[in-house]
């Protein structure tokens, strides 16, 4: 069966050199030359192409290779064509150097030279800092001095900067001053790998490619919005990041109102570039920020204890590596969102995410309004709840419908039935890392799908209301909640405080 391009595009992308500062970590490995590897093999990747590696590691050429070519045989999602790696191997070298070292860039720098003029390649540049954010600004300071972000006409310079954008508002105001200091905004592509996923794209599709969902979808029909975001896991070998960031920042103030604005955003102009990040914004900029003692009465934080997952004990968070064994960083939130316009007035929204859940799986639930009549007599319309849309982004992606019907019967006797899509109903689909649309707008200069600067200044005076009020008091009850649960008993009770319940499904498909 034809493999479907990841983007629905034909063309691959712009010629380019692609420099991937923290060439030796685990996000390269894991994600990034995967992903360009699927590229490859879906015809995406320009034909002329190189992948400089840049990284603190002592390293050659050769061994760089070497190393790329045994971590594509462990972490590949797709078979390994061997003459299409042997072509991707042999375009690939590397640079070691010290991020802080003026010699770093201009090594790099003849590099690009060398490998252009090796492959016949245009001056177009994609740098992608899979580094420390506190690596971000000096990089692109040092690309800058060095005249590698220059953009001459028919050239483009890009730099992908993965999150965290900041720690705070403050941070993130500062750190993006900094940046564009030595480039443009145009120039400045802030990655969100959650949008790259197919079910999250798909979001947009299912709104204004189906006439029958969007004139229902408002105040008038749609009662709540939930969005829920599970791991099973715990913090792994992330402790000293996890404990200095908590879900709040790595979860919410990223992905979760991403999602939302995807959700709740008007119709825009058309489906690329600034006409959907504008629509985006004025969601995010329509939640008013929390005063204090609103914090504290729609917003609940947790921490997981010892507990069980899949049968199997499992620490509590303050025993894990690399955390401090007093820490008061959450690994649970749950908080209720108004977004106060015209479309959205009296609807919550519902959101919650945490580390050692019950389930591994992100939903968004949209809830509508009870019918207004009871036609059926009480009987039969007591065991039926409102219709329910329930988009499934992972680990199984689909879309389900809850709907009524009558049982077969002589007498009225109504069921919830599900109407159930799956992604895997459409077939073979393409094994993916989830960056490889996101690297693939990046060489054809389509920005839809990253942050632009005034969403991230948004979702930060979002959250940090929330982060100042939980700094200034301290919880008493940490951990307040079992690995292998749903989380703390107050995120229940907020929810039940407005008439609803948290929902889960799980279907067997």
């Amino acid at each position: 069966m034809t493999t479907k391009p990841l983007t629905g595009h034909e063309c691959p992308g712009d010629p380019c050199t692609i420099v991937i500062f923290g060439a030796s970590g685990d996000l390269t490995k894991r994600k990034l030359m995967p992903a360009l590897y699927n590229l490859k093999a879906l015809k995406l990747l320009p034909e002329n192409f190189a992948v400089i590696g840049v990284a603190v590691t002592d390293s050659n050429d050769e061994l760089y290779r070497a190393k790329i070519t045994d971590d594509i045989k462990q972490f590949a999602t797709r078979s390994v064509d061997q003459a299409e790696w042997d072509d991707f191997a042999k375009r690939s070298y590397y640079i070691s150097g010290d991020f802080n070292s003026a010699d770093t860039f201009t090594h790099l720098g003849n590099k690009i030279a060398e490998v252009q003029k090796t492959w016949n390649l245009t001056g177009n540049v994609l740098f992608y800092l899979a580094i420390s954010p506190s690596f971000f600004g000096k990089v692109v300071e040092q690309l800058d001095t060095a005249g590698l972000t220059k953009e001459n006409p028919g050239a483009w310079r890009r730099i992908i900067i993965e999150k965290p954008f900041g720690h705070d508002l403050q941070s993130a105001r500062d750190l993006n001053k900094e940046l564009t200091t030595h480039v443009d905004e145009s120039q400045i592509y802030r990655i969100d790998h959650y949008l790259g996923k197919e079910t999250v794209q798909n979001i947009m599709v299912f709104r204004f490619g189906n006439s029958v969902y969007e004139p229902i979808w408002n105040r008038r029909y749609i009662d709540y919005v939930q969005i829920t975001v599970a791991e099973k896991l715990g913090v792994e070998l992330r402790g000293g990041y996890y404990d200095h960031s908590g879900v709040t920042r790595d979860m919410v103030q990223n992905h979760i109102l991403s999602v939302l604005s995807l959700i709740a955003m008007e119709p825009p102009a058309s489906i690329s570039g600034d006409s959907v990040r504008n629509e985006k914004v004025k969601v995010l900029e329509a939640i008013r920020p929390m005063e204090p003692e609103e914090v504290l009465m729609n917003t609940v934080r947790g921490q997981y204890g010892a507990g069980l997952i899949d049968g199997k004990n499992v620490p509590a968070y303050r025993t894990e590596k690399d955390v401090d064994p007093q820490s008061n960083t959450e690994t649970f939130v749950a908080m209720k969102l108004m977004v106060e316009n015209w479309r959205w007035a009296d609807v919550p929204f519902f959101i919650r995410s945490g580390k050692r859940l019950a389930e591994h799986t992100t939903q968004i639930v949209i809830g509508f309004k009870r019918s207004p009549l009871l036609l059926f007599g009480k009987n039969a319309d007591a065991d039926v709840t409102p219709n329910r849309l329930v988009i499934h982004v992972q680990p199984d992606e689909g879309i389900t419908m809850d709907i009524h019907a009558k049982k077969p019967g002589p007498g009225v006797s109504i069921a919830n039935v599900p109407l159930d899509f799956s992604y895997a109903e459409f077939g073979e689909t393409t094994a993916a890392t989830g960056y490889e649309t996101l690297l693939y707008d990046c060489m054809i200069g389509d920005m839809t799908l990253f942050h632009r600067y005034d969403s991230v200044d948004a979702s930060w005076r979002i959250v940090n209301p929330i982060l100042d009020v939980w700094q200034a008091l301290h919880p008493r009850d940490f951990p307040n909640y079992a690995a292998g649960t749903w989380g703390p008993e107050a995120a229940t009770k907020l929810i039940e405080k407005a008439g609803h319940q948290w929902h889960y499904y799980k279907l067997d498909r």
